[in-house]
């Protein structure tokens, strides 16, 4: 009779522990988490345009460099180009931060 009841505490409390963890962690952290998501996502688009620019019309850089980085951005390269391509609204700039 105990054994089930406690069975059931403790998963009522292992939920209110996953509520509380992820309240302080969007009152925390969430911000910073996504500002560096955006952050890293520039940087990877970058370096994606410094090295392989010349698939979308921009050479930067001697094919021989490219060449050598290619078997590691393969998986990468349509989502690149995709996202790079894409065309861009006023509402795309409107939920960014100015500062």
């Amino acid at each position: 009779m105990t054994k089930p009841f406690l069975l059931f505490l403790a998963r009522k409390l292992k939920g209110w522990s996953n509520i509380l963890r992820e309240f302080l962690y969007g009152m925390t952290v969430h911000e910073m988490d996504s500002d560096l998501r955006k952050e890293r996502g520039h940087l990877d688009n970058l370096f994606m345009l410094s090295i392989f620019g010349d698939l979308v019309g921009l050479p930067l850089l001697p094919p021989y460099y490219s060449m050598r980085l290619l078997p590691y951005i393969v998986p990468f390269i349509e989502r690149w180009k995709r996202g790079l391509l894409r065309e861009k609204d006023l509402t795309d700039f409107v939920g960014t931060d100015l500062g």
